[in-house]
């Protein structure tokens, strides 16, 4: 940033230029927003943490007799309002999950691949306080903050930074190795994580980790790892969500703040005045509430996408919006009920040479995966979380042949926001022959000689490929119990899916895949679907009604 244009914009928001405060907390909430969302994890008090260093920032503006120090002393009140939120947590807090996992956003908005995309995972393997740290030094290697801004912030020497430094890279670099082995099929490694909840925490990082430096498959690095510093370099501050509020209203505590700072009544007066007024990135509404929204120059966001011409006349809704509760009938869905029929009810396989219907039109913004962009699911109680809106694949593999029997089916759990089930695919349904079978016989689903996968009454056959729209985040559990049987997830698009049901293999397909999803929200929602999050995910009721 051009520091004689922030020392004049500074000086000036502290004489009462309210267009130069306005412009000032534009300017910096970024960078504040990455500190405290990467130190917390994403943990639901980062918007709490974010609005009190700016509000101190704000209030003690005055204060600051140096403009030259503002990003160090900015950086500061940061680190102080985060260390204050680790000391105020209260037991029953500490283990309370993020409420949007930074690491996944870190992933998306900054399109992160490869081995970037393995150091933003890996900080999820941190302690809280390598975390802070990192949050620092993540800015530092990125051209953000200098060392002894650095230092600074945390309150010790340059020559102490430094060792914490090199402690705290060493950790990452472990939590590194951990990412990547997961990544892999090392049959110890999954034995090993069949007790694990899938929560990172620094226990499981020594146990992995323990696991890793005594493993030849997970310790056979296939490529050069690239020092995280170099991976880091350059890269850009995680932009801010859409819609981000900052409240900075000037009213009670925080006219006190403001006016003991030794504001101007002049400064004061122009911030509580009932007006607008709109810069780069923020706005200054009545009250004095700051509300980041997208500079002048910015692309509009995308709207939302009419599904087809005869969706229903209901306006479209945000994942951000309550659902409306659903009717008690479990039949087919109505236009108060758009969250789609349950799928426990047998249907027929469409004849093999039928085309599939065009698929709708729905938003997309991209899906993160904890698991990453391709999570193995083989073992009961493995679990992905997956966050977004757009398109999820989940690709069935069952191995009749090593344990046939009853089949739990996986289930969907902690739903935030609309899941549907879109489309089926893989150029087959599981009980179709497959290709090359002695005498034609054998399915996906098992045969006369090694036995079959039993589905559960009333279950919809799966096909190779099933295709979900998600609008929100939630939770798919592998239920494995007597048949044995495995899934991949895949974060997909809707171009993925026209090709895989439209087309099938080099060969031909056995049967073209189908379309589920109307345009009128009255898709199927999968089986073993709930908003609860319960101690064992395969006692959902099968019942599927959202």
């Amino acid at each position: 940033m051009d520091s004689e244009h922030w020392r004049a914009v500074i000086t000036a928001a502290q004489a009462g230029d309210r267009r130069a405060l306005d412009e000032l907390v534009a300017g910096w909430l970024p960078l504040v927003y990455n500190i405290v969302g990467r130190a917390l994890n994403g943990h639901a008090d980062v918007d709490d943490v974010v609005q009190e260093t700016m509000l101190r920032a704000v209030g003690n503006l005055g204060s600051l007799r140096d403009p030259d120090s503002f990003r160090s002393w900015l950086v500061a009140i940061a680190m102080r309002q985060i260390r204050d939120r680790a000391r105020r947590k209260t037991p029953d807090r500490l283990e309370e999950a993020p409420a949007s996992d930074f690491a996944d956003l870190t992933v998306l908005r900054l399109q992160l691949e490869g081995q970037r995309r393995e150091v933003a995972e890996a900080v999820r393997w941190l302690d809280g306080e390598d975390r802070q740290l990192l949050s620092l030094w993540w800015l530092e290697v990125a051209g953000e903050l200098t060392r002894r801004e650095l230092a600074a912030a945390l309150g010790i020497t340059r020559q102490h930074a430094a060792v914490r430094v090199q402690r705290m890279k060493e950790r990452l670099e472990t939590s590194r190795g951990i990412v990547r082995a997961l990544d892999g099929a090392c049959p110890g490694l999954r034995e090993l994580t069949g007790r694990w909840d899938g929560r990172p925490d620094s226990v499981w990082r020594k146990r992995l980790a323990r696991h890793i430096r005594g493993c030849g498959y997970c310790g056979d690095i296939r490529e050069a790892v690239v020092p995280a510093e170099r991976l880091l370099v350059g890269i850009a501050l995680v932009p801010l969500p859409v819609g981000f509020t900052l409240s900075l209203a000037f009213g009670g505590k925080t006219a006190v703040a403001v006016t003991s700072a030794g504001w101007s009544a002049k400064l004061l007066g122009a911030l509580t005045k009932p007006a607008v007024a709109v810069t780069a990135s923020a706005t200054i509404v009545a009250g004095g509430a700051y509300v980041v929204t997208q500079p002048p120059d910015a692309p509009p966001p995308r709207a939302a996408i009419a599904p087809t011409a005869t969706a229903t006349s209901e306006p479209p809704r945000t994942s951000a919006q309550p659902a409306p509760t659903p009717t008690s009938s479990p039949s087919a869905a109505t236009k108060t009920d758009p969250y789609g029929t349950v799928v426990d009810a047998v249907d027929r396989a469409p004849d093999p040479d039928t085309r599939p219907a065009a698929l709708p039109r729905r938003p997309e913004s991209g899906i993160t995966s904890t698991g990453g962009p391709k999570a193995v699911m083989q073992h009961r109680g493995d679990r992905v979380t997956l966050t977004g809106r757009g398109y999820v694949l989940v690709r069935w593999q069952i191995s009749p042949g090593s344990r046939p029997g009853a089949l739990v089916m996986p289930s969907w759990t902690g739903l935030k926001g609309r899941l549907f089930h879109v489309a089926s695919g893989g150029w087959r349904r599981m009980d179709d022959p497959l290709p090359g079978a002695p005498n034609g016989y054998a399915t996906g689903m098992g045969g006369p000689d090694i036995g079959y996968a039993v589905l559960p009454p009333g279950t919809q056959q799966m096909w190779q490929n099933e295709y979900f729209y998600l609008d929100g985040t939630v939770t798919l559990t592998q239920n494995e119990r007597g048949c044995d049987y495995g899934l991949t997830v895949f974060p997909s698009d809707r171009d993925a899916v026209v090709g895989d049901i439209n087309e099938g293999p080099a060969d031909g397909a056995l049967r073209y895949g189908l379309v589920r999803d109307t345009g009128t929200d009255s898709a199927p929602v999968p089986q073993y679907v709930t908003r609860e999050t319960p101690a064992d995910p395969a006692t959902v009721p099968q019942r599927s009604r959202v």
